[in-house]
């Protein structure tokens, strides 16, 4: 899945978020100066730049299939080797990278079999990959409240929760499957202030994501009535949200190697 959307558009929905969980997912890597990273599927950057204040410019790659995301990662992140790519076909020779990590990724994946495969591939013997995705749980990720009203004005909407690696345990599944080594599950955290209700909505009126799609294919009626149906759902504003995210980290195998899945 591709967001053919603008890099604002995308800040105002997720990429808070994004930024927020970006140190985190450095450290579970355990990347240190010196290392070389690759941002798969990098969005406007959130993770980019982290990388970039964490390693340098010159060590760190980033790719994603959006075009209007790589133009914006590559105007906040100077210097990094920013190609527009798919997770599937990464544009870059085997073992270039120390680790590959994507954030908020792997669930938006046409195949995430093939794309762990991929960061597998570019990273060296040794390295590691690293995915969040949120937790889809109800009360867990920062769209639950959106999509628990969604489904109450329509039973029969699933959402985002049959998406790949939302369950707990289903992201460690795929990259055992995928054949890494010394896979670890974890759960990252994050929190995000909200100085009124349409902070919080207005995100959703902008087509960004599965969520930003459901609304745009509503009437005005329904738009309405699944506005007021998640203020009724959230605090009094101004309000703060936690939300949570699986985190995976596996270790490349060299040829040959017995070790596999956890």
């Amino acid at each position: 899945m591709t967001f053919d959307v603008s890099a604002r558009a995308y800040d105002e929905f997720m990429g808070a978020w994004s930024q927020r969980l970006a140190p985190q997912m450095i450290e579970f890597a355990g990347l240190e100066r010196g290392a070389r990273a690759l941002d798969v599927g990098c969005g406007p950057g959130a993770l980019t730049v982290a990388l970039v204040d964490a390693l340098g410019a010159e060590a760190v790659g980033a790719v994603d299939p959006s075009t209007s995301f790589v133009a914006a990662t590559r105007e906040r992140a100077p210097g990094v080797d920013v190609r527009q790519a798919r997770a599937e076909d990464l544009p870059f020779p085997d073992g270039a990278f120390d680790a590959a990590l994507a954030q908020l990724v792997v669930h938006f994946m046409a195949d995430p079999l093939a794309g762990l495969a991929e960061m597998e591939r570019v990273t060296r013997v040794g390295g590691v990959c690293v995915a969040s995705v949120w937790d889809y749980a109800p009360g867990r990720g920062p769209l639950g409240p959106f999509w628990e009203a969604a489904r109450d004005l329509d039973p029969n909407l699933t959402g985002e929760l049959e998406l790949p690696g939302v369950r707990q345990g289903h992201l460690a599944e795929l990259f055992a499957t995928a054949g890494f080594a010394h896979v670890v599950e974890a759960t990252l955290s994050a929190q995000r202030a909200y100085d009124s209700f349409d902070d919080w909505w207005a995100p959703f009126t902008r087509g960004v994501g599965p969520g930003g799609a459901h609304v745009a294919e509503l009437d005005a009626e329904q738009r309405q009535a699944l506005r007021e149906h998640c203020r009724s759902m959230l605090p009094v504003a101004p309000f703060v949200l936690t939300a949570h995210a699986w985190a995976v980290r596996g270790r490349v195998r060299g040829p040959g190697s017995s070790e596999r899945g956890r």
